[in-house]
């Protein structure tokens, strides 16, 4: 018991150092897509009057004095930037309605009919569409974000339903990052695997040397790996001028900003992660099975299928998950290489994080995201340990 104790004690700075730098971040981001304190926290009298009330009942007057009474100190605490960020998501025009309210408050009224206040400063208070919106999100847990991610949406009343169509846009965008990392794994299994094989078969000396050239675009930044591929597939770029000197077009073609050139500068990018687990699983298979299946009568493509391909299953597996993984959380090229309908969802989660400030969508998107390559990651380790009984 002495030595795993030691043992446990020599790793725990590090993993004391992965659990701070690495664990507590992500789940601290991931666990904005559920956290909902604007309204709980500035408004905690209208949400306590909230509690009571169902939807479709009439809003009665202590509810209209409850939100007096918290949009007047919010004001005067100067808390109502994110309760107005917050309600305005779930409705446009609510940020205007709160604003235009609280500025008419308090209300000198006398007998106090704070109903008929409200309704003459704005009629929109008398929908009770806006009060259900309130009372959907009196809690400091919502469903809105992930909802979102979605293409879903809460009514005011509480039920789930698909979102417009103007606004439902995030299902597209999971469908164009799947298959886009689909497609260039795809891609770099076909470029990877003869040259693989290649490297396996060639003697120590030679492979040894080409694969120093496979490792070198990790000695390159992938910013300036993804810059270099904007200046050779550029219109006036080094491949259209060699094409047109060789005759091939008459006019530059357009590579880059496109979905092309995307795919090129990714296949690049991703070939290495593809070329080492084939590599490694192809260096461990013996050429005797090959010379033994021939030697028997089989035709040597039909002994490839039939005896050597089966048993690279296993990087093939490898390599397209980690191509696949990588690929689908690509955020540089695309946006450099890729036109407007070439962003992946990457590109949405850095938007909503740096541009809107929206934490809890860039949260809900990324957990998404998160899920989808656990799954991915689930589906591999059962298959792969299927074929390992299988082959038992």
């Amino acid at each position: 018991m002495a030595g795993p104790r030691k043992a446990l004690w020599l790793v725990m700075p590090l993993l004391l150092f992965l659990l701070l730098t690495f664990v507590a971040p992500i789940a601290s981001f991931l666990g904005k897509s559920v956290a909902n304190p604007e309204v709980v926290t500035v408004l905690p009298a209208t949400v306590k009057a909230l509690n009571k009330w169902e939807p479709g009942t009439p809003v009665d007057e202590e509810m209209y004095r409850a939100l007096a009474d918290d949009l007047a100190r919010a004001r005067a605490e100067q808390t109502m930037g994110p309760l107005m960020q917050r309600l305005n998501f779930e409705q446009a025009g609510f940020r205007t309605l709160i604003a235009k309210t609280a500025r008419r408050l308090p209300f000198k009224i006398d007998p106090p009919s704070f109903q008929k206040a409200f309704e003459e400063i704005d009629p929109r208070w008398s929908d009770q569409d806006y009060w259900g919106i309130l009372k959907n999100n009196a809690r400091a847990q919502t469903p809105y974000y992930l909802l979102t991610a979605l293409d879903l949406k809460q009514a005011p009343d509480g039920s789930i339903g698909a979102a417009p169509p103007d606004q439902g846009i995030f299902k597209a965008i999971y469908l164009r990052t799947f298959w886009m990392a689909a497609v260039v794994t795809l891609v770099a299994l076909v470029l990877a695997y003869p040259l693989a094989y290649l490297l396996a078969r060639l003697p120590a000396r030679t492979s040894n040397l080409l694969m120093i050239l496979v490792l070198l675009p990790f000695w390159t930044s992938l910013l300036v790996r993804t810059a270099a591929w904007i200046v050779l597939l550029q219109n006036g770029g080094l491949i259209n001028r060699l094409l047109i000197q060789i005759g091939l077009i008459d006019a530059p073609m357009q590579l880059v900003f496109n979905r092309l050139g995307v795919y090129i500068a990714m296949v690049h990018i991703m070939l290495p992660f593809m070329i080492l687990p084939l590599y490694s699983v192809m260096k461990g298979i013996s050429p005797t099975y090959m010379r033994a299946a021939v030697s028997l009568g089989c035709h040597p493509l039909r002994s490839f299928w039939a005896v050597y391909f089966p048993q690279t299953l296993p990087g093939i597996g490898a390599g397209c998950l980690l191509v696949f993984i990588t690929a689908i959380g690509y955020y540089i090229t695309p946006a450099l290489l890729g036109g407007p309908k070439d962003q992946m969802i990457s590109y949405f989660i850095a938007f909503y994080t740096n541009g809107t400030i929206n934490w809890g969508l860039a949260g809900a998107l990324a957990a998404m995201l998160l899920l989808a390559t656990l799954i991915l990651y689930a589906v591999y380790s059962r298959l792969s340990g299927s074929t390992r009984l299988g082959v038992a």
